[in-house]
């Protein structure tokens, strides 16, 4: 585990985090709010409104914050990290669910620097320690009036939660930096820290394709060389998770050696 210095106070503070920021674009324009419906939502309305590549929105809470399949994320006040962040590009995002894996990548990195903990990547995006979830990843896709695709990444981690934050349906299968680590954690640091991992990963991904970020998801991966289960809009499906492909979809092979691609699906181990 890396030893930071703190940075003052615990609510989040735009011009604190800008005299600490490292990266060169990704959240030089913020917005940060005390309590929104969901940044993602803020974020889609952003980009309406011109938002530039890497903006990011910041919210103490959220009231309305939902994660993949259309499910609810629970985002008490003051507790985590609730983020969105616009991003563009020069030419078209062939493969979105690429930056998805990419979004995992940098987080895991980020939360391993910061804490020590030794946290993984259920596929494709959900961040586990042991087996219980601590972040999840949401990409959504919003077209501009120039006809610009733009993705917003929505970034959920639970960093200060304890226990009794959960509700009773997920005290569970949740868990928080804080109750895995027994210290209270910087929040602010932890938004720095990604912020970098994440700018360097897309810089390597524009530069030099998904190859290097589908080797760093692979070694982050709690998902390959198991036998899973995975609930898709077509039933359960059962088998070996392979590998990835270069869309990000993971292979399956079933007991009986055929493989079948899957683009999106909840694992079940």
């Amino acid at each position: 585990m890396v030893e930071f210095e703190a940075m003052s106070g615990d609510q989040l503070d735009s011009a604190l985090l800008l005299s600490k920021l490292e990266t060169a674009v990704l959240g030089r324009e913020m917005r940060v709010y005390d309590s929104v419906s969901s940044t993602q939502d803020e974020a889609r309305q952003w980009v309406t409104q011109g938002a530039p590549h890497g903006a990011l929105i910041l919210a103490e809470e959220q009231t309305s914050g939902r994660g993949r399949l259309g499910r609810l994320w629970h985002s008490p006040k003051g507790k985590g990290v609730w983020m969105s962040i616009v991003l563009k590009s020069d030419t078209p995002f062939l493969y979105p669910p690429q930056l998805t894996l990419l979004s995992a990548v940098a987080l895991c990195r980020a939360v391993r620097i910061l804490t020590g903990l030794d946290v993984g990547i259920k596929w494709p995006n959900d961040l586990l320690i042991g087996e219980k979830k601590v972040s999840g990843i949401l990409l959504e896709s919003v077209e501009t009036k120039a006809k610009e695709t733009v993705i917003v990444a929505g970034i959920g981690i639970s960093v200060n939660l304890l226990l009794n934050d959960y509700p009773e349906s997920l005290k569970l299968k949740a868990t928080s930096l804080k109750i895995e680590s027994g210290k209270t954690i910087d929040r602010q640091q932890l938004i720095v820290i990604f912020l970098k991992q994440f700018e360097d990963l897309f810089e390597l991904y524009l530069r030099e394709g998904f190859s290097p970020i589908l080797t760093l998801w692979e070694a982050h991966s709690l998902t390959l060389n198991r036998e899973v289960s995975l609930r898709t809009p077509k039933g359960i499906l059962t088998g070996l998770a392979v590998r990835l492909d270069d869309t990000g979809a993971l292979i399956l092979r079933a007991s009986d050696g055929n493989e079948q691609k899957v683009f999106s699906g909840d694992i079940i181990f």
